[in-house]
């Protein structure tokens, strides 16, 4: 029997472990086996007193295209909304800095895995979008790390417009660290940074530095996962992922 490929690469040099998405058949998305290899992926870095810190970054041309609606049609519209819930929070509780390395497209469920990240260094060749209101749906679960980090107004505008935005606009607004000409030059220099630190003092001033997500997770995950099914298991979303995936213009489309 041949074994599948992982979907993330995981490799392991100079006190990092690097987690690599590599999911080209449906554009990274969010499958429930993607975010399993990524979960072990975070959990042996965490355990590995040799890593120091954690790289999530991706093969190809986007970083990650959000849920995988191939699954979002399934009878239980729960599992998506809790599975994406566990997967950021396995970023936001992994003792480790966890540093998102983006220079491709990030969409929907995307943001919401890139805004868990403690740091995020984001190239030229990056776009961000929030697509689920063109889908008859919301970024419901992704709010909990992105709500406590995304200039209010911005979010207004881009949670109601679906916008396409660049690197530098998500550095505007909080969705990431640092818009670089050069990526890997400036996840080179945190990284540096990151090695001068002890584990019991990078574990503790991250836990400092995300008391207002970790809240926003314990107050509001079961409310948001409700909303996210509903919306989820709605004739009117259920008509939005089909047209996605059949290429067509949503029904109410103007």
């Amino acid at each position: 029997m041949t074994r599948e490929a992982p979907l993330v690469r995981i490799t392991t040099a100079d006190a990092v472990a690097t987690l690599e998405l590599d999911s080209p058949h449906n554009r990274n998305a969010l499958s429930t086996r993607l975010m399993a290899e990524l979960a072990q992926g975070l959990a042996d870095a965490a355990a590995d007193p040799a890593v120091r810190a954690v790289v999530l970054g991706h093969t190809g041309k986007v970083f990650c295209a959000g849920a995988d609606l191939s699954e979002a049609t399934g009878n239980d519209p729960t599992v998506g909304p809790r599975g994406l819930v566990d997967i950021q929070r396995a970023v936001v509780d992994c003792p480790k800095p966890v540093i998102a390395l983006v220079d491709g497209h990030v969409r929907a469920g995307g943001l919401g895995l890139l805004g868990a990240c403690d740091l995020a260094v984001a190239g030229p060749q990056s776009t961000f979008a929030f697509t689920e209101v063109r889908l008859g749906l919301a970024p419901a679960v992704i709010s909990l790390p992105l709500r406590p980090k995304l200039d209010p107004r911005a979010a207004s505008r881009y949670y109601l417009t679906g916008e396409t935005f660049d690197a530098a606009e998500a550095a505007r607004i909080g969705l990431i660290t640092e818009a670089a000409d050069d990526p890997a030059a400036a996840l080179k220099t945190l990284l540096d940074a990151v090695r001068l630190g002890s584990p019991q003092g990078l574990a503790e001033s991250k836990r400092l530095a995300n008391a207002a997500v970790v809240a926003s997770f314990e107050q509001g995950a079961e409310e948001l996962v409700a909303l996210s099914a509903r919306l989820f298991g709605s004739d009117e979303a259920q008509q939005g992922m089909r047209a996605f995936l059949e290429r067509k213009p949503a029904p109410w489309a103007r």
